[in-house]
């Protein structure tokens, strides 16, 4: 009888340690979830800003030269690439082609003297350059948030955990393809 109630004792104990670690581990990855999610939201934020201060640009350089249009219509395609999009790597994508076209307008006003003198476009230049370093900044964040979140997946025993509630690996965001090439502008 005695060696029944201290199995049932080793049992219930076992079951407590066990349900406790599952608890504190489901815990733990949906905050490391939410933490990535946070993250990605600060760099969309980041993105909002370069959106919203690239048609201030766009007019302020259209006012000074009229042939370039293509890189104007690039970059307006490219902001509705990102706002039609509806994941994270899509976003990505698409603000990789925003950052291309982006930084053919660069090259271009680099060659044209007046829009380097114009006051408009000079601090428009100075907030989008802020603006490219945040998103530098929040970029980096949020890789460093999804490595901490794919080390705590990819652990044993977490690992297990992980799989039975449906966490995956999580991607990381990167360059799109081409943007280590400097953009050549041809007058």
């Amino acid at each position: 009888m005695k060696k029944g109630k201290l199995n049932l004792l080793i049992i219930i104990i076992l079951v407590v340690i066990i349900g406790g670690f599952i608890w504190k581990t489901y815990n733990k990855l949906i905050s490391s979830n939410e933490t990535i999610d946070n993250q990605w939201a600060q760099v969309e934020t980041q993105y909002q800003r370069r959106f919203d201060l690239i048609p201030n640009l766009i007019e302020s350089v259209k006012g000074v030269m009229k042939q370039e249009q293509e890189i104007f219509n690039n970059l307006a395609e490219a902001r509705s690439r990102y706002a039609g999009a509806n994941n994270v790597n899509a976003k990505a994508a698409a603000a990789g082609q925003v950052e291309s076209a982006l930084g053919r307008l660069l090259m271009v006003m680099e060659n044209y003297p007046e829009l380097k003198s114009s006051n408009n476009v000079s601090d428009l230049m100075i907030q989008l350059e802020g603006t490219e370093n945040r998103i530098s900044v929040e970029r980096k964040r949020f890789n460093d948030t999804i490595k901490g979140y794919n080390l705590i997946i990819k652990r044993i025993p977490t690992k297990w955990v992980a799989s039975a509630f449906g966490f995956e690996e999580k991607s990381y965001f990167e360059s799109v393809e081409g943007s280590e090439t400097v953009p050549s502008v041809k007058f």
